[in-house]
Order: C-alpha cells, then structure tokens, then sequence
C-alpha cells in the first residue's frame, strides 16, 4: 500500500502560510495537515474555517483537517464549507458521534476518528466501519514539537490487524513526532499515513525535505 506523507503546516510561521502553502504544492506530499485547536479541548489555541478557506484557493492538495475541538457538530458547517477533503474528530468528545459522521459523509467528505494517547483503542472498535481513516496520536495533542510516545506501537498494531481481519477500508494515520525513524516503526505496525510537522519545517528546504520523507517510505 502507497505511503501518504501529510506535512502539518502546525509547523511553519504563520505570517508566511502562503509561502508555506507554495512550498508544499511543488512537492510530492499528497495532503496538507491541519490541526485545529480551540484552547479548550486542548490548550492550544490555532486556527478556524476562515484560514483553511483562505487557503483553499491556493492549492489542490488533499486538506486533511483534524479537529481538536469540543462543539464539533456548532462548527462542522464550516469547516465543510472551508473546502475541507478529510474531517477527523476526536473520540474523546461529548456529542453523538453518529450524527457527526453522517453530516460529514452527506456533504461527500471523508470521515476520520482519532483517539488520544491514552484511549484504548477498543473503545472505537465498534465505530471503525463507518469511517474513512483513523487518527492514532502519537503525543499528547495540544503543542507541535512533542517527543513520539512509543507505547502507542502497540496501539497502531492492533488497529491494522483488527482493519485486516474485518476487511475495512479504513487508512490509518500517525500523528506526533514522526520522523525517519519512528514514522519506519508506524509504517511497520501498519499505518499509511504519517503527519509531519516540526521534523519537516526543521529542514532548510521544506519541498526537499517533503519529498525525501515521501520517497523514503515509497
């Protein structure tokens, strides 16, 4: 199965997105990461629709959008609106997650559940077929620049087996701390998807450094 790289734009400098937008449409990486957050269901405080709609003219990359945020069903329009590809929410939420699937599908955008470091992943089990990818956090979500937990290999192992064992089309995606080593250790319990961020804008060349991560794992 192909690899997907996902750089997250968490990463760069928010007073040159544009530049960061550009950057990455010249490179191979086949989605771009958003991680919104509300200060509330983590302590971060990002981005809203508007910035991804801005965006969204300006390149034809995947927008993989994942919602850190409690009221996903208040502000679900918008971000369908915003030009959004891929909606991932969290597990960990206190809504009916049912209905937040179904307005995500009807409105023809892939759906995405994700799950903390500390959820385990049997809590989703019964949910999985109804989605498009699933989210594995590999950091504890909230701050850009964490160090990978590997305790969570376990986690991405028992995903991909049970996804086998069922025949689900269901793609599963790393976020937090990858980089060479640990996105092989991700890759290798059975993910295709790896989110990128900090590791990526470390690089003096953010297309180059986009690339090399995509051809290593293809």
């Amino acid at each position: 199965m192909k690899k997907i790289i996902s750089p997250s734009i968490l990463g760069g400098a928010f007073s040159n997105m544009e530049r960061t937008i550009t950057d990455l449409n010249k490179s191979k990486a086949e989605y771009i990461h958003f991680d919104v957050m509300d200060g509330d269901f983590v302590p971060n405080l990002t981005f809203g629709p508007k910035f991804i709609s801005d965006l969204r003219s300006k390149s034809k990359k995947i927008f993989d959008v994942h919602l850190m945020i409690n009221r996903v069903n208040k502000y679900l329009d918008d971000y369908i609106k915003a030009g959004s590809n891929i909606i991932t929410f969290h597990y960990e939420i206190n809504e009916n997650l049912n209905e937040i699937i179904n307005k995500i599908k009807l409105n023809k955008v892939k759906a995405g559940i994700a799950i903390k470091p500390k959820t385990p992943w049997q809590e989703i089990k019964k949910y999985l077929h109804l989605f498009d990818q699933v989210i594995v956090m590999t950091v504890e979500p909230g701050f850009g620049g964490q160090s990978f937990l590997y305790d969570q290999i376990k986690k991405i192992e028992s995903i991909s087996n049970y996804i086998k064992e069922n025949n689900l089309d269901v793609d599963i995606e790393i976020d937090g701390g990858i980089n060479y080593e640990t996105g092989k250790l991700c890759v290798d319990a059975g993910a295709n998807i790896l989110v990128a961020g900090s590791f990526l804008f470390e690089q003096r060349d953010l297309t180059k450094a986009a690339d090399k991560l995509n051809d290593y794992f293809n």
